[in-house]
């Protein structure tokens, strides 16, 4: 991390927060071993430009990881631009465009990765929505409001590709179960696909669902997509109060319980911010770091003795 010559109150803001990140447990990833990936919706993030403390301490969380897919992105990248000099050299980003109507809240999706352990595999695209040909014109019934961004990435010898979305918060519930069915409806005939690009798929994002128990959850999952064990041993929330499961990381489960080894929540407000802005309401720090708190997730990218039991397994019933 590459903070450089900071204030007084930044560098004791930062030596806090180090103290919430160690609290949280999570564990180091590891070269072609293992990799932790995170999502996490940082609150209007270029809509106005923070401060220089909110800068650090956003690069201080997001460089805990190795790939952090960002929504509430906006179309002015600016301070995405001022963190990335402090992640170093070596951290990429690849961002969707911005969706300018009300729907859209010009939000974009991005995913910012530490190229030493993953790299870009080629895709980064929006989710195209299937269309049916009405007189001259291909038109689609699914309307996301902000589209789901699909890209593909490389760790070691485990290809994969990461798929974020913003789900609309709507007047009502029901607005949201047809766009986050219409989701599920979409994975499913996307794995199906003889030509998709992986059939390894991670799903990461805000689907604004309230808890595990609600039928916007059952919606997500209803087409084969999991709730990796790590992240399903406790009810816990991503917001604030820690008591909504508004984020989300699933994926369809090829190689099973192996997939996912541990996850959580880094809690960087512990019930008091504080002691990193001491001048701030509550409110005001939530347009400074966020309103939601990052979910994580390590992934055991070693899959090679995976392969071989399956290859091992398919040469026994020929």
């Amino acid at each position: 991390m590459f903070h450089g010559n900071v204030s007084l109150e930044i560098a004791e803001g930062l030596k806090t927060l180090k103290q919430r990140i160690e609290a949280a447990n999570i564990p180091p990833s590891k070269i072609d071993e293992t990799i932790n990936i995170a999502t996490w919706n940082i609150r209007e993030l270029g809509k106005k430009r923070r401060s220089e403390a909110a800068i650090h301490y956003i690069a201080e969380i997001i460089g805990q990881f190795d790939l952090v897919s960002i929504v509430e992105l906006r179309d002015n990248l600016g301070d995405l631009q001022r963190i990335l000099p402090i992640l170093g050299p070596y951290w990429d980003i690849i961002y969707s465009d911005a969706i300018l109507d009300d729907g859209g809240n010009r939000e974009r999706i991005c995913y910012v990765f530490d190229q030493r352990a993953v790299t870009f595999n080629g895709l980064a695209a929006e989710a195209s929505t299937p269309r049916t040909k009405r007189g001259r014109e291909y038109l689609s019934d699914i309307n996301w409001w902000r589209p789901p961004y699909i890209a593909s990435f490389k760790s070691g010898n485990f290809d994969f590709c990461s798929l974020t979305t913003h789900v609309r918060w709507g007047d009502s519930e029901e607005g949201r179960l047809v766009e986050i069915q219409a989701l599920a409806d979409w994975l499913e005939a996307k794995i199906g696909e003889p030509n998709c690009e992986d059939k390894d798929i991670i799903v990461m994002g805000d689907f604004n669902i309230p808890s595990r128990t609600s039928p916007l959850f059952a919606a997500i999952t209803s087409k084969g997509l999991v709730l990796p064990s790590a992240l399903a041993k406790d009810e816990f929330g991503s917001n604030l109060a820690r008591d909504k499961r508004y984020d989300q990381i699933l994926h369809f489960a090829r190689y099973g319980e192996n997939f996912a080894r541990s996850g959580g929540v880094l809690d960087f407000y512990k019930s008091d911010h504080k002691p990193l802005f001491p001048d701030l309401t509550k409110t005001q720090f939530t347009y400074q770091l966020s309103d939601h708190l990052p979910l994580w997730l390590q992934i055991n990218t070693d899959i090679d003795g995976l392969m071989l039991d399956q290859l091992i397994q398919r040469k026994r019933q020929d």
